[in-house]
């Protein structure tokens, strides 16, 4: 009877010196990047409860991941270009974005002051490559409560009729 007691408490004891053990605390790190008039500086800012959130972050240089390497976007607005991507945006986009204010997506008001062209355009035709190879991407992700883009097979003039259109897009007083 001794023994069997004995056997127990060593046994309990090896359970309880196995679960044991300290956590390490992780720290991750957020990139921002930001565009100067000269040269460009990337900021690394350590993840608190007062980051930026991705959809506030400016990055003026990531182009992200996919078919459009460059872009140029001329100094006028095409209003019938315009007219098309208000259409494509309300019919595509409009069950997960409202331009002016967050829902299940990010609100595409001021995109342009915070992302490049190019990077909105491969994410709007490669929102899947997007999140799996996109730092921010996949940041937005996470913000928008894992609720991934959906790939809504647009061509690249649409998605570029959709830029247009999210060019007019002002922030509201």
């Amino acid at each position: 009877m001794n023994i069997i007691i004995k056997l127990i408490t060593a046994f309990s004891f090896l359970i309880l010196i196995s679960c044991g053990g300290k956590e390490e605390e992780k720290k991750e790190k957020i990139t921002i990047q930001t565009k100067k008039t000269s040269t460009t500086e990337t900021k690394t800012a350590a993840t608190t409860n007062t980051a930026i959130p991705p959809s506030k972050q400016v990055d003026l240089i990531n182009k992200g991941v996919g078919p459009i390497k460059t872009l140029v976007l001329s100094e006028n607005i095409d209003q019938n270009m315009v007219k098309e991507g208000q259409e494509l945006f309300k019919v595509k986009c409009g069950a997960c974005h409202k331009s002016h204010k967050k829902f299940i997506g990010p609100a595409p008001v001021g995109i342009l002051e915070r992302r490049t062209p190019e990077w909105i355009m491969n994410m709007i035709l490669n929102p899947e490559v997007m999140v799996k190879e996109d730092p921010l991407a996949k940041e937005l992700l996470v913000e928008h409560n894992g609720s991934p883009m959906a790939n809504q097979s647009l061509k690249e003039n649409e998605a570029r009729a959709i830029l247009e259109y999210f060019r007019t897009l002002k922030e509201e007083n």
